[in-house]
């Protein structure tokens, strides 16, 4: 959306449907008042996966041998329905517009959509135990459940992403029970005072590397995570006199809060339900981790002078808007705007056209991420391209940085003459 002056306002980006002409110009604050969102009920689809999940389950309770596939039906939403309707439909890049933001955040209805995944998810999970733990249950089936629930747990750390950030007490507490299935609650403390400060630096461990594998990254990732989580904390706590054993410490209320619910649920549902609790969580966990790599792949914040990291910029987050993983992650892929303004609800995160975008939606990177090979392929020469051509500006996997910076000398270089000649036109234009 362009400014055309400090009083006026050119609306043409506004969506067409809320019937505004496409070349008329009207005071901030009048659009503010007539804007509406279009996208307001579509956000239901987000608090829907998990209720998706519950119905597949229910299916499949009544009718195991006949609905046996519902037993798969995570794996088929988020490595298939949602990559192909993200296809099918395409981008929106609209945003809205600057005078109609502080309305949207002050709604209370998109707050209560994020919290609405909470107790479905709840209800599944506990469902999926139930049936895994079943004795008649065939070992495909158990495995096709646990995805299930893994995979809409794994999107359920999404949802406490967003009400992670938020200062309220309440809210900071439903963001550890969203996370509290996968035994993820560590999440709350390092993101935000962690990730959020490191961002694209090599001393981020959520922040994957150029030439790095996923595999590489998980471990490095999962470890430094809580090993910065216990730092951060730990520091907070030295800050008001007390020790890591403290009851106001972070962690131990959300370690607390997974083993009560892995406690209670193996309490109804048997032993049986623990390697079902047990890996479930790991793959939800390992889809966060996924999503994370997939976020800043080789992006790197450059150092001043005193050597001195530069402010987050929207070039440092990869984006993308495809709409229907944005509708089922609450606008994730907006990543940029996220870092740049991280208590900005996902309502009114905005596209930026100088964000570097991602050939997918973040749904249609998971399987190329796990093959390092295809995702290489899919993403080396991207980064290149977005750094235009000089090496020196990115995030590297020390351990292959010589290999790599050999092996795409050239290519660097025909980006760069390309960059420079573009940046020549583009002067003599002005001038």
């Amino acid at each position: 959306m362009s400014t055309k002056t400090r009083d006026t306002l050119d609306i043409q980006s506004i969506d067409a449907n809320n019937g505004v002409s496409a070349t008329e110009t009207t005071s901030p604050s009048k659009v503010g008042q007539d804007w509406k969102d279009p996208k307001r009920y579509l956000w239901l689809m987000g608090p829907a996966l998990p209720g998706i999940g519950l119905a597949a389950m229910a299916g499949y309770a009544i009718a195991p041998k006949k609905l046996r596939a519902l037993a798969w039906t995570g794996p088929a939403l988020v490595h298939g329905i949602i990559p192909g309707l993200d296809r099918a439909i395409g981008e929106d890049k609209s945003n809205p517009p600057e005078s109609a933001v502080k309305t949207l955040e002050q709604d209370k209805y998109y707050d209560r959509i994020v919290k609405a995944f909470i107790p479905t998810q709840y209800a599944m999970t506990f469902m999926g135990a139930w049936l895994a733990s079943r004795k008649k249950t065939p070992l495909s089936d158990r495995i096709g459940l646990t995805l299930t629930v893994g995979a809409i747990n794994g999107v359920g750390i999404n949802t406490a992403h967003e009400l992670g950030h938020k200062s309220n007490k309440m809210n900071k507490l439903m963001a550890m029970a969203a996370l509290a299935p996968t035994g993820y609650t560590h999440f709350v403390v390092e993101h935000n005072f962690g990730h959020h400060k490191r961002v694209a630096t090599p001393e981020d461990p959520a922040s994957s590397r150029m030439g790095e594998s996923f595999w590489k990254f998980l471990p490095r990732t999962v470890v430094g995570g809580i090993k910065s989580a216990v730092k951060i904390e730990k520091a907070r706590l030295a800050r008001k006199g007390k020790g890591f054993w403290s009851l106001e410490n972070e962690l131990l209320q959300g370690w607390a809060m997974s083993a009560g619910f892995f406690g209670a649920t193996t309490l109804v549902c048997g032993p049986r339900a623990i390697p079902f609790l047990a890996a479930q969580a790991a793959y939800g966990a390992s889809l966060l981790e996924t999503v994370n790599y997939v976020e800043h792949y080789g992006l790197l914040r450059q150092k001043d002078a005193k050597g001195k990291y530069e402010r987050t910029k929207p070039s440092h987050s990869w984006n993308s808007n495809h709409i229907v993983t944005n509708l089922f992650l609450y606008q994730l892929q907006r990543h940029s705007d996220h870092h740049a303004h991280p208590t900005r609800s996902f309502q009114a995160l905005r596209h930026f056209e100088d964000a570097p975008q991602l050939p997918g939606g973040y749904a249609s990177m998971l399987l190329p991420a796990y093959l390092p090979s295809w995702w290489y392929e899919m993403m080396d020469k991207r980064v290149i391209e977005h750094y235009e051509g000089d090496l020196d500006k990115i995030n590297w996997d020390p351990d292959r940085k010589a290999e790599l910076m050999a092996r795409y000398a050239d290519y660097a270089a025909e980006v760069a003459a390309e960059a420079k000649a573009q940046r020549e036109a583009s002067e003599s234009e002005a001038a």
